[in-house]
């Protein structure tokens, strides 16, 4: 199995409640169900606001690294992450477990 963790930080003056920002969340807990490696998916809004913490975080698990590259390059995910990239940056660990 791999873990596939990801880290969002919103942009500078990028809030939360702002419509692209909602649509960017429901677009990732959506992918829940949608795409069919992922045997583990959870993702949420950090509840820390200490200066080093990020924002938002997916907590996921698939197979192998066939299914991890699938879900990477399934149309839904990429749709949802394009949506992020316009409004922050993140940081990605995959690791076996």
């Amino acid at each position: 199995m791999i873990r596939h963790l990801v880290l969002f930080k919103l942009n500078e003056g990028v809030g939360r409640d702002e419509p692209r920002v909602v649509a960017g969340v429901k677009a990732f807990q959506e992918l829940d169900g949608v795409v069919p490696e992922l045997e583990f998916w959870e993702c949420a809004w950090n509840i820390t606001d200490r200066p080093i913490a990020y924002d938002f975080a997916i907590n996921s698990a698939v197979a192998d690294k066939d299914a991890l590259k699938r879900y990477i390059e399934h149309p839904a995910h990429q749709a949802a992450a394009g949506q992020w990239r316009e409004f922050a940056t993140w940081v990605i660990a995959d690791y076996e477990f």
